[in-house]
């Protein structure tokens, strides 16, 4: 007993796996014969048991959804949980892939939410994160649990801010390692700091609530920098618990980010193809069709072979080792991996843009498309409503500045 309390509390098993990738193509499944639903929920249990990478999860419209790496990683998922592990026969959606939410300016206004009892209200501006910043908080190079005084000598040395902005910092959302940050930013002779730190944790899981399922299509937010500018705060402690806060600092993110001129963040594939001099043209025209673009192409040593190095959006990646090699008679063998987060072109806000069924949309609809067709997925409405987001007050002063605009 002695020797297992020597243990200290961060003590594992196993030590967690990391990956030099992340799963980003998903399909929703269900099983053919309703009745052997628990079969197929027990054949998931044992799919994230044996692929580490697998995510599993049940949407809020009752979907059952796997997240891959790729077509051919969620082929041998969908064949072992066929074969080996429920043995019934399952119904595959078409996949897609995820998606992030983001902005690419600050905070139009400042953004005030208030809470039902209407005693506290919390005052919020959304500004974009450095993409570096983002990448060492995902990598883990920084870390919220550190000191205020050792995250303030980071953020000072590396990217030149002030040691106060460092100190100040919140957390990092929706995970410890979320590519998003929440900021107090008051100050003390506006704001009593003894009250505003009583409610902290609350507004802390209201921030992780909402870069969790963003505004946009309910996925995560990302390179995204909260301020919390002002809060009031009432007097009596029953009068600002977790119920009161949690909600109103979520609401007062998406305000924030709404007015921050939200964009839609697509995967990015690095694509490495093996192939003969005499197939290039064809790996190209393949590539340019799919909004890929090369990147370079090197001889490999030793070889009658080029490396031909590529982009490629994920959501336009299926079918494209098939399409490859039917353009290229076989020649051409293709390695995809994840590369990194780009943003879709097209306004996702856009009310103007009319979406046709079963017709390829230019450019600078496909956001718009994107957000229209996950949240249909999804089971919510296709217009985003301002009024889930924004207090009477509020939308008061945003149509003041729209009337300004215009």
């Amino acid at each position: 007993m002695t020797h297992v309390r020597a243990f200290s509390s961060d003590t594992h098993i196993f030590r967690p796996l990391k990956f030099n990738t992340i799963s980003v193509c998903k399909v929703a499944i269900e099983p053919i014969k309703p009745s052997e639903l628990p079969k197929m929920t027990h054949g998931l249990r044992c799919i994230n048991k044996s692929y580490p990478l697998c995510v599993t999860k049940v949407e809020e419209s009752g979907e059952h959804i796997i997240l891959g790496t790729g077509e051919l990683y969620l082929d041998c998922v969908l064949h072992d949980l066929r074969v080996m592990y429920s043995e019934i026969e399952i119904k595959v959606s078409d996949p897609v892939v995820s998606f992030c939410e983001t902005v690419e300016e600050c905070s139009s206004i400042t953004c005030q939410a208030t809470t039902k009892n209407k005693k506290n209200s919390l005052s919020m501006i959304c500004e974009p994160l450095h993409s570096d910043i983002a990448k060492d908080i995902v990598e883990e190079k920084v870390s919220i649990e550190w000191s205020g005084r050792k995250l303030a000598q980071y953020f000072e040395q590396e990217y030149g801010w002030d040691a106060l902005a460092g100190r100040n910092i919140w957390a990092f959302g929706p995970e410890k390692n979320g590519a998003n940050i929440l900021m107090d930013d008051t100050l003390p002779s506006e704001v009593d700091k003894s009250r505003l730190n009583e409610i902290r944790s609350s507004v802390v899981q209201g921030f992780e609530w909402a870069t969790r399922e963003g505004p946009l299509c309910d996925e995560p937010i990302r390179n995204c920098k909260f301020k919390l500018i002002n809060a009031q705060i009432a007097e009596n402690a029953f009068d600002f618990g977790g119920g009161q806060i949690i909600p109103t600092a979520r609401r007062c993110i998406y305000s924030s980010f709404m007015l921050a001129t939200p964009k839609l963040m697509e995967p990015i594939l690095f694509v490495e193809t093996l192939c003969p001099p005499d197939c290039i043209k064809a790996i190209e025209d393949v590539v340019s069709h799919r909004r890929g673009r090369i990147l370079k192409e090197v001889p490999k040593p030793g070889s009658p072979f080029i490396l031909v190095y590529a982009e490629l959006p994920a959501i336009d990646s299926f079918g494209f080792e098939t399409d490859l090699r039917s353009h290229t008679h076989g020649q051409a063998f293709a390695l995809q991996v994840f590369s990194r987060w780009d943003i879709v072109p097209g306004d996702p806000m856009d009310d103007t843009i009319t979406l046709m069924p079963l017709e390829p949309h230019p450019p600078h609809k496909l956001a718009k498309e994107f957000v229209v067709k996950t949240r249909k997925r999804k089971g919510l409405s296709e217009t985003i409503t301002y009024h889930k987001y924004f207090d009477d007050e509020m939308m008061k002063q945003f149509a003041a500045l729209y009337d300004d605009q215009d």
